[in-house]
């Protein structure tokens, strides 16, 4: 991050903390150790609710859940939203060290949950993920199941379906050489205009100059068979996503035995965690209870 540590990184903190600031709570923020870096999380709850911990999608860090929270998700759950090591957030990468496989994700999750107290083998957790966070989770369920209570999957991507050419073509500009200009003209395309969380919004311009880094990419997961056929699941889709069809997701995800699967209509990818926030958490917190 030391490339990023100008004024622009300044910026970046000024939006952080401000859309940090509109979370119910107020949150708890800490820095957690793990062989890849130390990792914000910053939780918000009551204390002592059953733990929900949330991953974020690729570059949103984890104040993209910020309308989810103040529509409710966190008013029976102590949830802990974590920002992805080597991606815009408050993280810090190891010097030398950086994830690279499905494997060190699982690595760097155990150490992340290890610092949050939420002990292994006990099956206490919920892990929700969004978009790139869903795909991390999902591989996360199939390595350590038995330490996973339920797996929430919102709009997973490259999870039940690939994405779709025209969708990766379109941000490939926005990923090579993002600008804050075009990362508002890929979301307003994405999202048909829809009406984004100004604060996230800014959060998210901001981090256009951020280092960038390599995602883990690999394998498609597969819930709902092998080492993970026992964590229940949960998959949300935005019925009108760009990225890849969501009718096709939802019928894979369909045929996993008890999977419980809820296709939102007329809401978008990005626009997902926002203008289906109420909807999000509605079905959420139907299956959580």
């Amino acid at each position: 991050m030391d490339t990023f540590r100008t004024a622009a990184y300044e910026d970046f903190r000024t939006a952080y903390d401000a859309a940090l600031h509109q979370w119910p709570g107020p949150p708890g923020a800490r820095m957690i150790p793990t062989p890849y870096g130390l990792t914000r999380v910053n939780s918000t709850g009551p204390a002592g609710a059953p733990p929900l911990v949330l991953l974020p999608g690729g570059g949103t860090s984890s104040l993209v859940w910020g309308a989810c929270l103040r529509a409710g998700l966190a008013r029976e759950r102590r949830v802990h939203a974590v920002d992805l090591v080597g991606e815009p957030g408050m993280s810090v990468p190891a010097e030398g060290r950086s994830l690279r496989t499905a494997a060190d994700l699982a690595e760097w999750l155990d150490a992340v949950l290890d610092g949050l107290g939420l002990g292994e083998g006990e099956g206490v957790v919920e892990l929700g993920g969004y978009s790139y966070g869903g795909w991390i989770a999902a591989h996360y369920a199939a390595q350590r199941p038995e330490r996973l209570r339920r797996l929430v999957l919102l709009d997973p991507t490259q999870v039940f379906t690939g994405l779709r050419p025209g969708y990766v073509a379109r941000a490939l500009p926005m990923l090579l050489r993002p600008t804050p200009e075009r990362i508002r003209s890929f979301l307003a395309w994405e999202t048909g205009g829809a009406p984004l969380d100004p604060a996230w919004l800014r959060v998210r311009t901001a981090a256009a100059g951020f280092p960038a880094t390599r995602p883990v990419t690999g394998a498609r997961p597969v819930p709902g068979v092998g080492a993970g056929a026992d964590v229940p699941l949960l998959a949300v889709f935005a019925g009108a996503a760009r990225c890849h069809s969501a009718a096709r997701a939802a019928r894979a995800a369909a045929a996993i035995p008890g999977a419980v699967v809820d296709v939102l209509p007329g809401i978008s990818h990005h626009a997902l965690p926002f203008t289906g926030a109420v909807e999000v958490v509605e079905a959420v917190g139907r299956w959580l209870a």
